[in-house]
């Protein structure tokens, strides 16, 4: 009988994985997050602060690398983010790369690059 159970397969979870999107990826961990009532964030954390990592950043600043093909999307994007004038939105998103927000969070940078990808930028944290 137990032949017919399912084993833990974590090569085969791997490679799905490997062929995730960036987008799945953080939906996974959100819903690893709201079934077992963890929390992802707080262990990385932890591990660096708990390593003396001197390379550890406190701020980061938002570059967005590519507009992508929604331009629409992403300077309405900007200008949530920004909170500049569409104008001014729209310089920074035909004027790629451009700095939309300097001297964020960790977590703020993620949710900026997060809202940014969704409508087809590339965005780099430095």
């Amino acid at each position: 009988m137990e032949e017919n159970i399912m084993a833990f397969d974590k090569d085969n979870i791997i490679d799905q994985l490997k062929d995730a999107s960036i987008s799945d990826l953080n939906d996974l961990v959100k819903s690893i997050e709201d079934e077992f009532g963890v929390s992802a964030a707080a262990p990385v954390a932890a591990a660096g602060a708990a390593g003396g990592d001197e390379g550890t950043k406190d701020s980061y600043d938002v570059e967005l690398t590519e507009s992508g093909d929604q331009k629409v999307k992403a300077i309405k994007a900007v200008r949530e983010i920004t909170g500049l004038g569409l104008k001014d939105a729209k310089g920074l998103v035909d004027g790629v790369p451009s700095t939309i927000k300097e001297g964020v969070s960790e977590d703020e940078a993620n949710k900026i690059k997060e809202t940014l990808e969704a409508v087809g930028g590339v965005v780099t944290l430095k």
